[in-house]
């Protein structure tokens, strides 16, 4: 979908000797009666990507100035004291905005193993909004996403899924009925590990229009050059996490069979407790791995050894990333377990 759009503007952009790809828009003030008005309530090229995330979710897209940005507008459209249903094992952005909004009695987190769909099921009623991440950050457990959006949708409560693991190319959640899709477009989306970009998808205009006003309101606005940027690397998103995954494959098989590694969590291994529910519900198992060593200082020192995989805390860039989770949050809410994200 996005490749045919984009021979098509290559077209198009030639009849008239017009460049083949959307340039960057590096302007704050508009003149009166254009479309854009001021630098910080609308852009061109934030326009273009939003567009191409849009088209490729199936929703409309708006972008943010990060990935934590993004997610933050969404809960912000909560009311006061609203209890928000997450998974205990989540991004440590997520669980560590809901943990500081809980101290000043902003939003009540409740956290819920979301691999477990009875225990979702159960705590469904009394919720105020569903978060769910599917691939889980850091150890990628898959929730049965069509049975707990549908739950959430005959509640009548707002469904929120993370989709950055997965990406819009591996399952589009708005098809399964979320109300909306967060994304951190630094990762896969940008791809080089050279931006911080966010977005939310969503069908729901209503919705679409609060966050816009909160974006323009707070000022989580995007940067014009890091939104061209994931623009640009959205155009090889497709053959980047090909290539990716069937390093992931690869790795994931050799770190099962290894003597040192405890644990693998990949999906794509059929001994994954989510492997035929991530067959049946995404178009690949994704490019990210999950790992477990005999303790914390293993994992510190495996990283430390490492030459050609690179130590750091991000992922989805072209190169293949190590975090040892434990050293890398030290002091934060929670500390997961080792994750290695091939480039």
């Amino acid at each position: 979908m996005a490749s045919g759009d984009a021979r098509r503007d290559c077209r198009e952009a030639g009849r008239d000797g017009g460049a083949v790809q959307h340039a960057a828009h590096l302007h704050l003030t508009f003149r009166d009666g254009g479309a854009y008005a001021y630098g910080r309530w609308g852009n061109p090229t934030w326009s273009a990507l939003e567009e191409a995330l849009g088209l490729l979710e199936g929703g409309r897209a708006l972008v943010f100035g990060s990935g934590q940005a993004a997610l933050a507008a969404v809960l912000e459209t909560l009311p006061v004291g609203a209890t928000v249903l997450l998974p205990s094992t989540a991004y440590l952005g997520t669980r560590g905005l809901l943990a500081d909004l809980a101290t000043r009695q902003r939003l009540r987190p409740r956290a819920v193993d979301v691999t477990d769909t009875t225990a979702v099921l159960a705590a469904v009623p009394g919720a105020h909004m569903l978060w769910v991440e599917s691939p889980t950050n850091p150890l990628l457990g898959i929730a049965d996403l069509g049975t707990l959006l549908s739950a959430a949708r005959q509640q009548g409560i707002p469904s929120v899924v993370d989709n950055t693991f997965a990406r819009p190319l591996l399952q589009q959640p708005l098809q399964m009925g979320a109300t909306a899709v967060v994304h951190s477009a630094t990762k896969y989306i940008g791809g080089h590990s050279d931006l911080l970009c966010g977005a939310v998808v969503t069908r729901d205009e209503g919705l679409r229009s609060d966050l816009h006003a909160r974006r323009t309101l707070h000022g989580g606005v995007a940067g014009t050059m890091e939104a061209w940027l994931a623009l640009r690397g959205l155009r090889t998103l497709s053959l980047r996490l090909d290539r990716a995954q069937q390093n992931a494959r690869i790795l994931a098989e050799r770190l099962a069979a290894h003597t040192e590694v405890t644990t693998t969590h990949y999906p794509g291994l059929p001994i994954h407790p989510g492997h035929d529910l991530a067959a049946r519900q995404m178009a690949g198992p994704g490019a990210m791995i999950s790992f477990e060593l005999d303790g914390a200082a293993a994992a510190d020192a495996l990283v430390g050894r490492l030459r050609l995989v690179v130590g750091g805390t991000s992922l989805g860039g072209v190169e293949s990333t190590i975090d040892s989770r434990d050293r890398a949050r030290r002091g934060h809410l929670a500390r997961p377990r080792p994750g290695l994200s091939p480039g």
